[in-house]
């Protein structure tokens, strides 16, 4: 995959299409890369090796060679292969619908994909690209397990299916696009189809107004969800404004309005901000503390040293001394089975289920209150589904 990234990157296309400042104001800083963020990019060259490897476009000497240092990663555990065939197996089912519709259907993985034509120096990396007469598929593999990902309306994946239009409209007669994300750790895969003309439509109407603003470095900023990945999340004053004002009742054009008691629609708005608002504290501690650390100095604060806890300096030495006193073994060690997930990464998806499925039981999860765009079905009662009378 190309080791730089645009400046108006499809993979920030949700944020800086939202905050167009955003782009300018974070172009000169630099990429921290997370462990999540790692495994994913081992994930996707698992699933690029198995896709050439499967597609005949590697031999078997370069394959082996190749899985090994995958499988020498640190990051790389027993499961993996398992929720990868997830995504290769989507992939080829959709290639052999490709090949259906035409004898010389294409098919590219980790292609770049220029959309420069509507977004200044805009391109992105397809993880998967198959062309076929009428029909560009774009598929995107997403290794986390945190949020799950629509494909619909996503900008990311329009930017895709933008650049591999761009790419291919000359050679094939291309009039749909369909774009989906895999997402194989949620049991998630979700599509999107839109014809190339809206897409089109899409990018002169609303993507490139967009991104003259944010490469221009013009416009307000904004806040949102599309924060979340921001670099300046923890200090922009549009964001701290943003939770600001929904935190100061006086700010607000439509005040609680309930004399003495909140009732359940201003209870509904302080539910619908509450994410955000520990999101944004969580954000602004965790850089004051590592700007603390880098020697900044915030009045009315001081850094000083965190409670503790007691630990061993040496356990081979302990053991060994509590041994010599006659001490067994089961006396000074505790023994826990591992959990489900550290198990499923031991043993592998397939494996697991071969042999622990029948031990496995789900109780019923706790209520929780969710938005009601959240796709899980709703509760009758706490009463009627979780026997709590």
């Amino acid at each position: 995959m190309p080791g730089t990234h645009a400046i108006l990157s499809a993979s920030a296309a949700h944020r800086w299409m939202n905050c167009p400042p955003s782009a300018r104001l974070t172009e000169d800083m630099s990429d921290e890369s997370s462990v999540f963020a790692q495994e994913g990019t081992l994930a996707h060259s698992l699933g690029e090796l198995e896709l050439n490897y499967q597609l005949k476009k590697i031999t078997k000497k370069k394959y082996t060679a190749e899985l090994k240092k995958i499988q020498a990663d640190k990051l790389y555990a027993a499961d993996m292969p398992d929720y990868v065939a997830v995504y290769t197996g989507y992939v080829f089912e959709k290639l052999a619908e490709a090949k259906a519709r035409s004898k010389d259907a294409l098919i590219a993985m980790e292609q770049r994909l220029d959309f420069s034509e509507w977004v200044p120096d805009g391109f992105g990396t397809g993880d998967t690209v198959i062309i076929s007469d009428g029909v560009i598929e774009i598929v995107d593999l997403k290794y986390g397990k945190g949020v799950e990902v629509s494909a619909e309306d996503n900008p990311q994946m329009m930017l895709y299916g933008l650049g591999a239009w761009y790419e291919y409209e000359a050679f094939y007669d291309l009039d749909i696009v369909k774009m989906t994300i895999v997402q194989p750790r949620l049991d998630a895969i979700s599509t999107c189809e839109i014809t190339v003309d809206r897409l089109l439509a899409w990018a002169t109407h609303v993507l490139i107004p967009a991104a003259d603003k944010a490469w221009k470095g013009e416009g307000e900023l904004q806040a949102g969800d599309h924060c979340k990945f921001c670099k300046v999340k923890a200090t922009c004053k549009a964001r701290a404004d943003y939770n600001f004002e929904f935190l100061d009742a006086n700010k607000q054009e439509d005040k609680f309005m309930t004399a003495h008691l909140l009732g359940p629609d201003e209870i509904a708005r302080v539910l619908a901000m509450a994410m955000e608002v520990k999101n944004w504290l969580k954000d602004v501690e965790e850089y004051a503390l590592q700007a603390a650390l880098d020697g900044m100095k915030y009045p009315g604060y001081k850094l000083v040293a965190g409670r503790s806890n007691r630990i061993y300096a040496d356990e081979k030495e302990v053991a060994a001394t509590l041994e010599l006193e006659d001490y067994k073994e089961e006396q000074i060690y505790n023994k826990k089975l591992k959990g489900i997930t550290d198990m499923e990464k031991l043993l592998g998806k397939k494996m697991f289920v071969q042999l622990l499925d029948p031990y496995i039981t789900k109780p019923a999860g706790k209520p929780t209150l969710v938005p009601e765009t959240d796709n899980r079905p709703e509760l009758n009662s706490a009463a009627d589904d979780f026997n709590l009378e």
